[in-house]
């Protein structure tokens, strides 16, 4: 037995001195194709100094309303695309296993037994010639052989690397599913938070459409009440019943796009929403941004998922320019065994019953038609898109923060300005009233009047929910966070 441990370690040493480099190119990260800095301008903020980074806040700091968070833990449990992530991560996790496990011998033990009989006739027939006189027992010869070995099968020595190559190339392909993962994850949480938003937008919208309903309604009863009185013409009450019309027209409109949200956010959440976690109306405490970080380039993009994923991928190929590179040279491959055999099973281990056997094999191409050459040249092709789609990845990135930064910059002002105009407009109804109430105005501009504060009041919604949706934006360009575990 000491002999058998002794020839597997001489074996097992020759294998893993086989060597411990490859040929695959020395990476380098391509240079970003973008400016280091993000534009600056009288669109663009005023940079602060948070105490966190957006890339460091997790979805649970970063959004603070409670019912959104419930309606977000629900999605990343249902999500159907998620899932897929999930299950692509598990698959390329499993293929580099199985390829890394190339870079070991795999050692098989085997046992078996022969058992034979020939019957008597036979048997003296095959021998009776050549051995005069030799008694063959009646019922015929039996004989038995026993063996037992360890040994490793067609086991290729890396000289060049090639294996080596491809479990690199394994492991950076899970790495980019990995990353692909964390993508949707933030990409499906910035997809719930903005649904939630439109929604909160819309009933928003259909309250305001309600309330001029009232106010419409209101007014149309009063100048129907003065028209047979004779104090307003058939005009007035024509344009009062327009005005009413047109708000039963948008409760109409908000009525259905509220059911439309609801169904599409079903839809990215992957469940049915509890009619209690829905939004009754706008809250500008829907989320949590810090200021964005003092001195911000646009080297923050690189650790964006979906750049770490396109880098991923870029390993990975330039891996297989390894793998595609030593198969020009010689494949050095080895097969080994040892153990005993004898025709009696108590004697199987003993010293003079061993045996042992030795095979390399060398492999050298010669001739292939250019195939070698071919995926030499395809894998550098295979690179060279990589990088290009590396460096547009980036690029992409790059335009979506300097958008959402564009909209930071002004939504405030924005809001404050559509704030300001609702007022405005409001008070302009007021005066217009009571102008037509002491006779002194027409009902034309109380209409005007009244259109003007319907339109101030939506575009303000739509502000709001513009600002929102900024902040969300500039979690998910930025890079989100990873998610903090539940309190």
């Amino acid at each position: 037995m000491s002999r058998t441990v002794h020839f597997l370690a001489s074996s097992l040493a020759a294998i893993f001195l086989s060597g411990c480099a490859t040929m695959a190119p020395k990476y380098e990260r391509p240079a970003a194709p973008v400016p280091s800095a993000f534009p600056t301008g009288d669109a663009y903020p005023a940079t602060g100094a948070p105490e966190t980074p957006i890339a460091d806040l997790g979805w649970r700091t970063f959004f603070t309303d409670p019912k959104l968070k419930t309606v977000i833990a629900q999605a990343l449990a249902n999500n159907r695309d998620l899932r897929v992530a999930i299950l692509n991560i598990q698959e390329a996790r499993q293929q580099y296993r199985v390829q890394g496990a190339a870079e070991l011998p795999t050692i098989n033990g085997t046992a078996s037994a022969t058992y034979e009989h020939t019957p008597s006739d036979v048997a003296l027939g095959s021998i009776g010639s050549a051995f005069k006189g030799f008694n063959v027992p009646k019922d015929g010869i039996g004989f038995q052989e026993y063996a037992a070995s360890l040994g490793i099968s067609d086991y290729e020595l890396d000289l060049w690397g090639r294996v080596r190559s491809l479990s690199k190339q394994a492991l950076e392909q899970y790495l980019s599913t990995v990353e692909a993962r964390r993508e949707t994850e933030i990409t499906l949480v910035s997809e719930v938070a903005t649904d939630y938003l439109t929604y909160a937008a819309d009933v928003q919208k259909l309250k305001v459409a309600k309330d001029t309903l009232a106010s419409d309604q209101a007014s149309y009863d009063l100048t129907v009440a003065k028209f047979k009185a004779g104090v307003a013409s058939e005009l007035d009450v024509r344009q009062a019943e327009t005005a009413l019309e047109q708000a039963r027209s948008a409760i109409a409109t908000y009525t259905t796009q509220t059911a439309q949200d609801v169904n599409a956010l079903t839809l990215v959440v992957g469940a049915t929403v509890d009619p209690a976690l829905l939004p009754t109306g706008q809250d500008d405490s829907l989320s949590t941004l810090p200021d964005v970080p003092a001195g911000l380039t646009s080297a923050v993009l690189l650790s964006r998922p979906d750049v770490l994923e396109a880098e991923h991928t870029l390993k990975s190929y330039n891996a297989n320019i390894g793998a595609a590179r030593a198969a020009f040279f010689p494949t050095v491959s080895l097969t080994t065994s040892t153990g005993g055999a004898s025709i009696n099973l108590t004697h199987l281990f003993n010293a003079n019953n061993g045996s042992w056997t030795f095979q390399p094999n060398i492999s050298l191409p010669i001739f292939d038609g250019g195939a070698n050459l071919a995926r030499l040249r395809y894998a550098k092709a295979e690179k060279a898109v990589a990088v290009a789609q590396y460096e547009k990845t980036i690029q992409t990135a790059f335009r979506e923060v300097a958008d959402a930064l564009a909209q930071r910059g002004t939504v405030d002002d924005l809001l404050a300005s559509q704030a300001r105009l609702t007022n405005a407009a409001s008070k302009a109804l007021t005066l217009s009233t009571a102008r037509y109430q002491r006779g002194s105005d027409t009902y034309v501009n109380v209409l005007s009047a009244q259109l003007n504060l319907y339109t101030a009041q939506q575009s303000q919604i739509t502000a709001r929910l513009t600002r929102a949706s900024n902040l969300v934006a500039l979690y998910r360009t930025l890079g989100g966070g990873a998610e903090t575990p539940a309190p």
